[in-house]
């Protein structure tokens, strides 16, 4: 498989360190979202955020991180990935004084009210074990698309 550019926001305060034979980082300020693939900024996006960062802006920076969801809702393939489990907020293993079940809440009304997916994956390595994977899935998806496109110029609707 070829190497791949991911787009590392410049606002993304500590990168993560992806797999140097599969990933070429570079740094560009992204419309949406803390990693993209290069190409295909305007559709692929991923919002890293940590569990007290999560809590912090789905409770206190509400519409804030509200504008920044509906961006993310208008791109084809994007996900929020939060370094932490589900049961860290069960349990409330956060500093703040917001009730889990307001946090769970507002994850699932991101999922179904936005339609953008809330992936919990436990710890910042595992985090970026899954935007790695993530984001080389989608550039196979996407770059089969394109190479579709351009060997079937002609074929659209109504064309014979």
């Amino acid at each position: 498989m070829d190497k791949i550019t991911i787009v590392v926001d410049t606002r993304e305060q500590e990168p993560y360190g992806f797999d140097p034979q599969r990933i070429t980082a570079i740094r560009r300020t992204l419309q949406a979202g803390d990693y993209s693939l290069a190409g295909y900024e305007g559709s692929v996006a991923v919002e890293r955020k940590s569990l007290a960062d999560f809590v912090s802006t789905v409770i206190r920076g509400r519409e804030r991180f509200h504008k920044e969801l509906k961006r993310l809702a208008e791109y084809p393939d994007a996900c929020i990935v939060v370094e932490a489990d589900l049961d860290n907020i069960i349990e409330a293993k956060y500093v703040s004084g917001a009730h889990p079940n307001s946090v769970l809440g507002a994850a699932i009304s991101i999922i179904v009210d936005l339609g953008v997916p809330v992936f919990f994956c436990g710890s910042r390595q595992l985090g970026c074990l899954f935007v790695e994977a993530y984001l080389l899935r989608v550039y196979q998806k996407v770059s089969k698309n394109d190479r579709q496109k351009t060997n079937n110029p002609g074929n659209h609707p109504g064309h014979d």
